[in-house]
């Protein structure tokens, strides 16, 4: 084991490390280019803030259902066949884009999503504690850090494609509009929008295959891994007992954990086409838990992982930050439009400075890391995000300086500052939860974290139901205080979008409240 004076990425494992922080910056862009789906939906198929959620569902339901046959796949055969099948899972899903161009079909466009998120929920699975791997424990959480702090600079790519070639190739027509369109000419325009959605989907299946190949045929990945994956009182070589099973053995498992993951899902999508979707992929999960409930071995890992307030906490609060940060970002466009008065194309921009500053962030919070306490440094992060909500819900839309023909008022600088505040929860939540934890418990501790991703199909259409109501509960924090007047093109009011982010203040405070319980055991396991 290297000494605590190591060097956060050995060299042994440094050209198989940046070819897993490409992967990280591939999901990075496939979050956020996908986030923009949701006004872009939106306003093609005319649809109302519910439904165009539905994309963030399918994302990341996806995540929720496939990562525990993601733990058993890498488990019972290697990280490189994860990363290949993971890949390979992402360039199908993607193809798939093309017939639902054709067919300008929003159900088609679902099922693509869910396979394309599929595919990101095996990389994620997989690469997270594999970089874990790749060093010295003491390390492990800075060099989560920093693989990660390439992740919001392929999302900072995600966002520029959307804007360039989803969001700018929209139709201006309103909702109103298109009713009013003869059919022919509405198919024409709607075939337009859809071929610049499928565009960069199916041009990014070039770099996953160039990515696919090198961990295809590169020594050095296998290499790596196998001296990753060695005990740590092994010399560097592979002994004789190593984590490679037989075949034959893992391949049957592997199967079975496929058959229960896909089977039940596939059943209830068809049989019950109209199932609410949050309620189809909450169904669906019960059939990767049920896998581990009769498999002995994984069982007798499940029941440790319960038993360990550390890690399962983690996973709630990884539940309530990806949640705020899909959420956050999914609305902070239809937010903009309605508050400064932009189209979806100019929010884009916020969105964009909003990124910007993620990554700043992300790359002096992993700096600061080598001096003060990570789970210290969260909780600080996450006290101002929940000022920062606040200031989303209740600071007003008056302009106070513009910059580039772009207009900044109190409330919008709050939202963008809630991405600063953001930056460092994923990967420290991640690293708090699975240190401590044996060799036979991360990779499958690993996939519930990832299942915690399911935060994003949970929490955005929790904000959505704010955002697109008019009598709900939640209103009662801003009616009065601001303008309530329904908005038939966005679905939503002043006072409606603004309510929405009293949810983003609660989940932050569930982070906050983690950060404060672990934040001493965290310190011993990254010193």
């Amino acid at each position: 084991m290297l000494n605590s004076n190591s060097r956060v990425v050995p060299g042994v494992f440094l050209v198989p490390f940046v070819m897993l922080v490409s992967c990280f910056m591939l999901w990075g862009l496939l979050n956020n280019m996908t986030d923009n789906l949701v006004p872009a939906f939106q306003k093609i198929f005319t649809m109302d803030q519910s439904k165009a959620g539905l994309v963030q569902v399918a994302f990341y339901g996806a995540y929720a259902v496939l990562a525990i046959f993601a733990s058993i796949l890498i488990e019972e055969f290697s990280y490189r066949v994860g990363v290949l099948i993971g890949l390979g899972i992402y360039i199908v899903g993607a193809l798939l884009y093309i017939p639902a161009c054709i067919h300008q079909s929003f159900n088609i466009y679902f099922i693509a999503i869910f396979v394309v998120a599929s595919g990101c929920s095996l990389l994620e699975t997989t690469c997270n504690p594999y970089v874990l791997a790749m060093g010295d424990k003491g390390t492990a959480v800075r060099r989560l850090n920093f693989a990660q702090m390439f992740n919001p600079v392929g999302s900072m790519l995600g966002i520029v494609l959307a804007q360039q070639l989803i969001l700018a190739n929209l139709n201006p027509a309103t909702a109103d509009e298109r009713a009013l369109m003869p059919a022919e000419q509405l198919s024409e325009i709607v075939h337009h929008e859809l071929f610049w959605v499928c565009a960069p989907y199916v041009g990014l299946c070039a770099v996953a295959l160039g990515i696919w190949l090198f961990f295809l045929f590169n020594k050095s990945a296998a290499d790596a891994e196998k001296i990753a994956d060695a005990p740590a009182e092994s010399s560097g070589g592979v002994p004789a007992e190593s984590a490679v099973p037989v075949a034959g053995k893992g391949l049957q498992r592997v199967a079975v954990a496929a058959l229960f993951s896909l089977i039940p899902l596939t059943a209830l999508y068809f049989a019950f086409p109209e199932m609410n979707k949050v309620v189809w992929i909450l169904l669906g999960m019960l059939g990767p838990v049920a896998y581990l409930l009769v498999t002995s071995s994984y069982r007798e890992i499940l029941f440790s992982l319960l038993k360990k307030p550390r890690y399962w906490f983690g996973v709630v609060a990884q539940f309530f930050y990806v949640g705020v940060q899909i959420a956050a970002w999914t609305w902070l466009n239809v937010y903009c439009q309605k508050e400064m008065g932009v189209t979806a194309a100019e929010a884009a921009t916020y969105y964009t400075i909003s990124i910007v500053l993620f990554i700043s962030c992300r790359w002096v919070a992993t700096f600061l890391m080598k001096y003060f306490n990570p789970a210290t440094m969260m909780s600080v992060f996450a006290v101002a995000a929940i000022a920062a909500c606040f200031g989303v819900m209740y600071l007003p839309a008056e302009t106070l300086f513009e910059v580039g023909g772009v207009r900044f008022a109190p409330n919008v600088l709050c939202l963008i500052a809630m991405s600063g505040c953001m930056s460092l929860m994923f990967p420290t939540i991640y690293g708090i939860a699975l240190g401590g934890l044996d060799k036979k418990e991360v990779k499958l501790g690993a996939s519930g974290l990832i299942i915690a991703i399911l935060g994003g199909a949970i929490i955005t259409p929790w904000m959505s139901d704010i955002i697109g109501s008019t009598d709900s509960l939640w209103l009662s924090l801003t009616n009065g205080i601001f303008d309530g007047t329904w908005d038939s093109n966005l679905k939503t009011s002043s006072a409606a979008v603004r309510a929405a982010f009293v949810v983003p203040a609660i989940c932050f405070a569930v982070v906050l409240a983690y950060a404060l319980i672990f934040r001493k055991t965290e310190k011993a396991v990254t010193k």
